[in-house]
């Protein structure tokens, strides 16, 4: 087979289209208000994101999510090496979303803020393990189908999607808010449960089968809380400013206190208060306030729209 002569035209309309792709790009960029000679990439990357916290979930749970052939003699040498291997892809993506949010900021002042996080990141993993023990435990009592706790480590999507939500919450809250993102739509395609960094979470948090879980950016939940699939906890309207542009940071998702159950389907929206040990039954559309203790179905709704009516 003879191979292609690197000399002959192509076939395709290749100068015409990347002349119009770099036109493209030139009028976003100034409508943005970027710098259009930026030489170099700006922002985070998905797959050294990906690396890391993959890599964090081994060095966690070693001998759950690390390497098949780990030994536990060798638990301290593996957790250390992986932890400085994450460390320094790590700094380098802060890095890159700081100078994304501060051009202005001098390389070097860049370079000490992203090693400053890493650094204080880095000791709260030990913390962050003990809250996700809670987690598994709380998993484990709340499923009478576990058989183990290692199964819920291994098995469970609920469980992967609160590892990786609590790691982003902490990036989030730190104003790192496209790593924190890119954190958590890697839990979401994995398990088709949608949790926002910036939501709130107390610690024994269970979502049982989980696919289609929605909890928005400023919904808080407490302590011991548990969700069902299909469970949405979203907002019920969105205010906007003077340009028509949507209102950014407005607490407009649920607090769902303390003992709270959620099952199946349900639907809150809206900066409504769930109270604590209330029951919320499955396919239920809230958008009120729920005293403590209450019990919630779709026929005590009926029966209370049916009594406002009369």
């Amino acid at each position: 087979m003879s191979e292609k002569n690197h000399n002959e035209p192509s076939p395709w309309p290749l100068d015409s289209v990347v002349t119009e792709l770099r036109q493209v790009r030139h009028e976003w960029r100034e409508r943005q208000g970027r710098e259009t000679d930026l030489g170099t990439r700006e922002l985070p990357a998905h797959r050294h994101i990906h690396e890391v916290i993959d890599a964090l979930c081994g060095i966690l749970f070693p001998m759950r999510l690390g390497p098949s052939d780990l030994k536990k003699e060798s638990e301290d040498f593996y957790v250390g090496h992986q932890l400085g291997h994450a460390l320094n892809i790590l700094v380098t993506q802060v890095r890159l979303e700081l100078s994304c949010q501060q051009p202005r900021l001098e390389p070097q002042a860049q370079e000490h803020k992203a090693n400053e996080f890493v650094r204080r990141f880095a000791t709260m993993l030990p913390a962050l393990r003990r809250q996700l023990d809670q987690d598994v435990i709380a998993a484990y009592r709340g499923d009478p189908a576990a058989s183990s706790v290692d199964e819920i480590l291994l098995c469970y999507p609920g469980l992967l999607a609160i590892i990786h939500h609590r790691i982003a919450h902490v990036f989030y809250m730190e104003g790192l808010r496209i790593i924190a993102r890119i954190i958590a739509e890697k839990a979401h395609s994995v398990t088709g449960i949608d949790i926002h960094p910036g939501a709130t979470i107390g610690s024994h948090f269970f979502i049982d089968h989980g696919t289609g879980v929605v909890i928005g950016e400023t919904a808080v939940i407490g302590e011991r809380v548990r969700l069902y699939q299909a469970v949405t906890l979203g907002a019920v309207r969105f205010d906007e400013d003077d340009q028509g542009t949507l209102t950014k940071g407005e607490p407009r998702h649920p607090i769902v206190e303390d003992d709270v159950v959620i099952y199946a389907g349900a639907t809150i929206l809206g900066r409504i208060t769930i109270g604590r040990g209330a029951v919320i039954g499955g396919n239920v559309w809230l958008t009120r306030d729920v005293p403590p203790g209450s019990r919630i179905t779709q026929a005590v709704l009926r029966q209370s729209v049916d009594t406002q009516n009369t």
